[in-house]
């Protein structure tokens, strides 16, 4: 999600017709590699335990690679003679991270289990495993896929969510992909934690617009300089509030006028999504609870590849 936001993480999953789903398991290794799933889990609360971002972090990054060409890790893969890599496209560079983590868990995989275990599958898995290291929710994660043997690096560069969206332009993408408002809304709200970068956020912040607080505006200029080129990677919390907590106070932030990326606070503007975002501000439960589903519908729609298609990468950054 260039970083269309509230985590957008909790990047979950009904197509009418869904022709590779019964080839995905959540006991998919229980005797090929019965010790992959507690392997990638103890990996992930490690690093998230070392730098709590990098639980939004690895839910961003299996969201983007799902936006393209379906979730099959096609965007682990750098450039080579034959890959133009998705790592390049304008929202993914200098943003989506934690591709050193994944390298680091498909390491410990390969140890017990080489050949086995698709880097596909550890995306899917560190994603749920993020959200639960950080008391968010988790769900049963489907397992069987396979990685993708080429790169989308166009599509990333055009169909992709980026942070200066509107509304009508997100609902487009999200529905492109088989999902709802409802879905579009709820997987926003994985916003509740990560940071973004001042380059994403320095025009909604000085632009002086009706849609955004006063107050929480100067607050932000003070870590974001107004100048181009001045500060751009600096951080700040995408909820001022609670960064560091999977809760719903993102959709009491975006009430308030309080979102940081314009991609956000369009959820709350006097659209058609207004009575969603004030649902999940009244009730945590209802949005953890709910969360869930659309993560597991996205995943499902975005399937790419099971069966004998593509392969299992020995090294999640390169093709065999």
């Amino acid at each position: 999600m260039g970083s269309t936001a509230c985590i957008f993480v909790a990047l979950l999953f009904i197509f009418s017709n869904m022709p590779c789903e019964a080839q995905l398991s959540s006991s998919f290794y229980d005797n090929t590699c019965p010790k992959a799933l507690s392997t990638i889990r103890t990996a992930v609360r490690t690093a998230v335990s070392r730098e709590r971002r990098m639980a939004a972090s690895l839910i961003r990054l299996h969201f983007h690679d799902c936006f393209v060409q379906g979730c099959d890790a096609s965007i682990l893969l750098n450039d080579s003679s034959s890959i133009q890599s998705e790592k390049n496209a304008p929202n993914n560079l200098n943003s989506v991270r934690g591709y050193d983590v994944i390298d680091d868990v498909k390491s410990e995989v390969e140890s017990i289990c080489p050949g086995i275990v698709s880097c596909a599958d550890i995306l899917a898995v560190a994603a749920r495993d993020a959200s639960v290291a950080v008391s968010g929710p988790t769900w049963t994660v489907n397992l069987g896929r396979r990685d993708s043997t080429t790169s989308g690096l166009s599509q990333a560069a055009t169909n992709l969510p980026n942070f200066s969206d509107g509304l009508d332009r997100l609902i487009s993408l999200f529905g492109s992909k088989g999902l709802s408002e409802r879905d579009m809304v709820a997987l926003s709200g994985s916003h509740t934690i990560g940071q973004a970068r001042c380059v994403t956020f320095r025009d909604r912040i000085y632009d002086n617009g009706t849609n955004i607080d006063a107050g929480f505006a100067s607050t932000r200029r003070g870590s974001c300089p107004a100048n181009n080129g001045d500060g751009d990677d600096n951080l700040a919390g995408l909820d001022l509030v609670t960064p560091n907590s999977f809760d719903n106070n993102c959709f009491k932030n975006l009430i308030q006028k309080k979102g940081l990326l314009q991609s956000d606070q369009v959820l709350f503007s006097g659209g058609s999504t207004d009575s969603i975002v004030t649902g999940y501000s009244k009730s945590p439960s209802t949005f953890t609870l709910i969360l869930h589903q659309p993560w597991l519908r996205w995943e499902t729609l975005n399937l790419a590849l099971t069966g004998s298609a593509g392969e299992i990468r020995k090294l999640c950054s390169a093709i065999n």
